[in-house]
């Protein structure tokens, strides 16, 4: 016997697909969505199809955009010397957050993972290579700012084979980050210094 009208129970199900939401929380939500005024409930649903609808990549580093270049790639007034290369956009808030990088970013979207069938193919890393390459000159230094993890290792690795050929002065951040941890989990001062520490591969 259904004890939820289908609506309610479909919501839960389609809450309940989002990561680190359990059924309990995703039940929690929807009956919260359901007790909001209708405004606020469409204004959610408005929100949800407009990043469907409007978000992108940015043509140049693959940030999260609304337009063809993003926020950083449009800016006049960032470091062109400097690149930082993460694996996620959530890297990009985590950096941005610390107040300390003022250069450009390239977003990779994920790491190299043979286990689960992702080469480099399958990430931004042509891109990365052919964008430090027709602007050498330009791009002094590429920080290799990626996860401090056993899995995100091989794709430091690769890195480093791939752009040192190009000549360009490559570094990664310090040590402070703890092993096996995402940037975007970091707390900004500890962020802050393996930025400021970081060091020549």
């Amino acid at each position: 016997m259904k004890i939820l009208p289908e609506p309610i129970t479909r919501l839960i199900d389609e809450l309940n697909k989002l990561p680190t939401i359990g059924p309990k929380t995703a039940s929690r939500l929807a009956f919260y969505i359901l007790r909001e005024p209708k405004d606020d409930a469409e204004a959610l649903a408005r929100a949800i199809r407009d990043v469907k609808e409007h978000v992108t990549y940015c043509s140049v580093c693959y940030n999260l955009s609304d337009g063809e270049l993003c926020t950083v790639c449009s800016s006049k007034e960032r470091d062109r010397s400097v690149l930082c290369v993460v694996e996620d956009p959530l890297d990009v808030l985590a950096i941005e957050k610390t107040h300390e990088f003022s250069g450009m970013y390239h977003i990779l979207h994920g790491h190299i993972d043979p286990l689960n069938n992702v080469g480099p193919e399958d990430l931004r890393i042509r891109e990365l290579i052919n964008r430090v390459k027709l602007n050498t000159g330009e791009i002094k230094e590429v920080i290799l700012a990626l996860n401090p993890s056993v899995e995100s290792r091989p794709t430091a690795h690769y890195l480093h084979r791939q752009l040192v050929t190009t000549g360009v002065h490559l570094t990664q951040l310090a040590t402070g980050l703890p092993a096996g941890g995402d940037l975007e989990y970091a707390d900004e001062i500890t962020l802050s210094n393996a930025l400021k520490g970081r060091r020549t591969i």
